[in-house]
């Protein structure tokens, strides 16, 4: 197999980057999720995580990572894709902003807004925020300006959060088992790893054998052969791999993949597939629009509800890919050994689990 294609989210839930190459750390992708959004409860101040499920305007933003000369410090680049409004949007609006706040706020007419990669924290303000249980241990507020902008989109009051040094712990059994940190001494413990805003390892893994699958599934006199002949930016992953010389859903078994190695100066880089990724109505939101997909591209998780339905600790939800952690990314990052991925890699399944694993994480 190969490296297909590779993706980083640095303000979750907003359109993926599509890289060529990528640097690797504990983490994950350099960068990647780094940024959240919230919205904000006006009457209690409770935050909520805006995620495409729930708020599928997260689609219509694109970002992208800007590092060049004439910039002072390296930025990301958000555009907001405003869709040709709709009685249906509308209608959709005001229910997202009755339910989220019960205030309705103007989109705006600005397209466009940059945020600093690397935001100095010193002058932000801490803030109290969670995902999926797990608190973040530092994150801050990127103040009004970013909030202003966001809520306008949205029209729903929302924040957006940096997460800076903070650190979220990993939950249930997605924690890879102690001594695969790739350390030469067996009796040697690698550091514990933590998350950014990833959702619940550092790196999600799919597979192209499993997506032509689910495009199997579909009516292909319904698609637009245009937009929807390959869609795998709908599941979200960071490595895509293209499944050569595996069957669909072989990945439900996939314990560890080695990348690269062959031919080149870097010693193979070894993941750690520790968990299945359940999927949502995420798979159904129209990236054009902003709302639930009309026709096929609207039924993606039904026709997966059918026989994906394969965690027994998460047995609503169909399966799609899965997650993992670097092996050894710690004592690499401490001796200041890059670790550098690219599209055309060469992938090998090097353990395979006899079950699949089962979803534990204490929501």
């Amino acid at each position: 197999m190969k490296i297909s294609a590779l993706y980083v989210y640095p303000i979750k839930a907003l359109r993926g980057i599509p890289l060529k190459h990528a640097e690797l750390g504990p983490q994950g992708i350099k960068h990647d999720r780094r940024f959240m959004l919230y919205t904000v409860n006006q009457t209690t101040g409770e935050l909520k995580k805006m995620q495409l499920d729930a708020f599928p305007r997260c689609a219509l933003f694109e970002q992208e990572i800007i590092c060049d000369d004439q910039k002072k410090e390296p930025l990301i680049r958000v555009r907001y894709h405003a869709p040709p409004p709709t009685k249906e949007q509308e209608e959709l609006d005001a229910q997202l902003s009755s339910s989220s706040s019960g205030t309705t706020i103007t989109t705006t007419t600005e397209t466009e807004i940059e945020v600093p990669l690397e935001p100095d924290v010193a002058t932000l303000e801490r803030i109290d925020v969670s995902l999926h249980g797990s608190p973040a241990s530092l994150a801050y507020r990127m103040g009004e300006r970013y909030d202003a902008w966001f809520s306008k989109c949205f029209g729903v009051p929302a924040v957006l959060v940096y997460i800076g040094n903070g650190r979220r712990a990993v939950l249930g059994s997605t924690l890879p088992p102690k001594g695969t940190g790739g350390s030469s001494t067996e009796s040697a413990v690698p550091p514990a790893p933590w998350l950014t805003f990833t959702d619940v390892a550092p790196l999600l893994v799919t597979s192209e054998s499993s997506l032509r699958d689910v495009h199997s599934r579909l009516d292909s006199a319904k698609l637009d052969d245009t937009s929807d002949a390959n869609f795998m930016y709908k599941f979200r992953p960071n490595i895509a791999v293209d499944g050569e010389g595996e069957d669909a859903w072989a990945e439900d078994f996939w314990a560890e993949l080695t990348v690269g190695g062959e031919g080149g100066q870097q010693e193979p880089i070894r993941l750690l597939l520790t968990g299945n990724c359940g999927r949502c109505t995420s798979l159904n939101v129209d990236y054009t629009t902003g709302r639930p997909a009309v026709g096929e591209m609207g039924n993606v998780l039904k026709k997966l509800m059918k026989d994906r339905r394969v965690d027994k600790g998460s047995k609503w939800t169909p399966v799609f890919g899965r997650y993992a952690f670097i092996a050894g990314a710690e004592e690499k990052e401490a001796a200041a050994v890059s670790i550098d991925i690219r599209v055309g890699d060469v992938v090998q399944v090097t353990k395979r689990s006899d079950e699949r694993t089962v979803w534990d994480w204490p929501l």
